[in-house]
């Protein structure tokens, strides 16, 4: 078994991660139960399911630590959970601006600057687009299609794996996994290019309410979840990370991810505690009492 492989240190840094994730998943309860309490019912579940990332991602990776043969699974759960936070944060600054018709009304001669990342981040010459109902729809269609896609390829790839067709970290042509990953990145960098259109948009309006922090959050996920667990998985497959019996490179790749996101998440976790909880009696600036007093109306 897993734990009689290991040895004292690692029996006491299993615990110790197993007990941040313990942590990380009783703060996330706790800011939900105070959410659900203070936070108008249209922006409830939105904000529940944003602060949810870090820890579900921890919680994924612990169990992976534990029981290395549920990689695969655990690591895609993440991946599909993420890939709906994102459509949910895009929605959640649609409506912490009031909504899409006080968004609408608000910048109704506005223009989305769509010279940005991930997609188009050096294309300067690129004209600005109305702000206009139609295309609100099409930037909501770009994040929903990702958190619709990512789990019908994750399907089709554990599909693929028990019929003996995809090898998780397979860089081979012939293979499907490095055609079914790279879909999977096209549709990540199109999901990714709406959020940062509208973050460009409303950040300036949205300050007295932490967008930025929130922003850079939910990029810290991003790139700690995909990239850095990318460059991980690569190095072990190019036999940069060293093997270690019993341990083949690609198992202590793996482990070496899963341990990391564990204490990121936690550290995420924590710091979205304090981004994402204000007093909402508390005086604000006078734009943010009038979306409060928005959202108030909208509140059956």
């Amino acid at each position: 078994s897993l734990s009689a492989g290991l040895d004292l240190a690692g029996r006491f840094l299993f615990a110790f991660l197993t007990l941040m994730t313990l942590i990380a998943n009783l703060v996330f309860i706790e800011e939900a139960v105070y959410i659900y309490r203070k936070v108008p019912s249209s922006k409830r579940s939105i904000i529940i399911w944003i602060n949810a990332a870090a820890p579900v991602i921890a919680t994924t990776s612990c169990v992976g630590m534990w029981i290395p043969r549920s990689t695969m699974f655990t690591d895609f759960t993440a991946a599909v959970f993420f890939a709906t936070v994102i459509h949910k944060f895009l929605l959640m600054m649609i409506k912490e601006c009031g909504g899409q018709k006080l968004l609408l009304r608000r910048f109704e001669n506005g223009r989305f600057k769509i010279s940005t990342g991930p997609c188009c981040c050096c294309c300067l010459c690129l004209p600005r687009v109305r702000i206009t109902r139609r295309t609100l729809f099409w930037l909501k269609l770009g994040t929903f299609q990702f958190a619709f896609f990512r789990p019908v390829l994750m399907f089709l790839s554990i599909v693929l794996w028990t019929n003996g067709n995809y090898t998780l970290y397979s860089l081979s042509p012939k293979g499907a996994a490095i055609w079914i990953n790279c879909f999977v990145g096209v549709l990540t960098i199109l999901a990714l290019w709406p959020v940062g259109i509208m973050f460009q948009q409303v950040r300036t309006l949205l300050m007295c309410k932490k967008i930025i922090p929130k922003f850079a959050l939910y990029q810290f996920i991003l790139i700690l979840n995909h990239l850095q667990a990318a460059i991980i998985n690569i190095l072990a497959t190019q036999r940069i990370i060293p093997c270690a019996p019993p341990l083949s490179s690609s198992a202590r790749g793996a482990y070496v991810t899963q341990q990391l996101l564990i204490m990121e998440m936690f550290l995420i976790t924590v710091i979205s505690r304090v981004v994402y909880r204000r007093r909402y009696g508390d005086l604000e600036p006078p734009e943010c009492m009038a979306e409060a007093a928005g959202d108030n109306k909208e509140t059956p």
